[in-house]
C-alpha cells in the first residue's frame, strides 16, 4: 500500500525523467555533429541533389538549432506539468510561480548538459547552446501560458451553455 502511494505521488516525474534521459543520450557522440549530418545530408541531396556544401551546413545548423529550442521546450511544458500535479491543486490554468519554477529547472538542466557534453570527445560545451535551450524553454512555457488566455476568452473554445432545467419532456420544435 505504501508503495502504491509513493508511485501515485511521482509519477507524474516519470516523463519528465524520461525526456531528461533522452537529452542525456542525444548529448552524446550519438548525438554529435557527425553523427547528425550522416542523416540529413543525404536527405537534404535527395530533396535537392543540386544544393552546395554551403546550404547543406546551413540547414544543417537550422535543424540542430531548432532541435535545441523544440526538445528543450518540451522539457519545460513535462516540468510545468509535473510541478502543477505534485501541487495542490487550484482552480487556476496558469501560474507565474510554476512556470518560473519550470523554467529555473529547464536552464539548470541545460547547463548540466552542456557541462556533461564537455566530457564528450566528440562534443564541445558552449555557453550559447545553453541560451538556446534557455530560450526554447521559455518559448514553451510562453506557448502555454498564451493557449490558456486565448482558451479562458473562448476564442478556441466557446463557453459551453448549461442545460436547461426542466426541458425534459418538453416538445422542442
Amino acid at each position: 500500500m505504501r508503495i502504491q502511494s509513493r508511485w501515485r505521488a511521482h509519477k507524474q516525474w516519470l516523463p519528465v525523467a524520461l525526456w531528461m534521459g533522452l537529452i542525456f543520450v542525444m548529448s552524446s557522440d550519438f548525438g554529435s555533429g557527425a553523427h547528425t549530418s550522416a542523416i540529413l545530408e543525404p536527405l537534404i541531396l535527395w530533396i535537392k541533389p543540386n544544393a552546395s556544401p554551403e546550404e547543406i551546413e546551413r540547414v544543417h545548423f537550422l535543424v540542430r538549432m531548432s532541435a535545441h529550442l523544440s526538445e528543450y521546450a518540451v522539457l519545460a511544458l513535462l516540468l510545468l506539468r509535473a510541478i502543477k500535479l505534485s501541487l495542490r491543486p487550484t482552480a487556476r490554468r496558469w501560474s507565474w510561480q510554476r512556470a518560473a519554477v519550470a523554467l529555473l529547472i529547464a536552464a539548470t538542466y541545460a547547463a548540466t548538459d552542456e557541462w556533461h557534453q564537455s566530457f564528450v570527445p566528440s562534443r564541445t560545451a558552449d555557453l550559447n547552446d545553453v541560451l538556446i535551450d534557455s530560450s526554447g524553454a521559455l518559448i514553451g512555457l510562453m506557448l502555454v501560458f498564451f493557449w490558456c488566455k486565448l482558451t479562458s476568452l473562448g476564442w478556441f473554445f466557446p463557453t459551453r451553455t448549461p442545460p436547461q432545467v426542466g426541458g425534459i419532456g418538453k416538445d422542442r420544435s
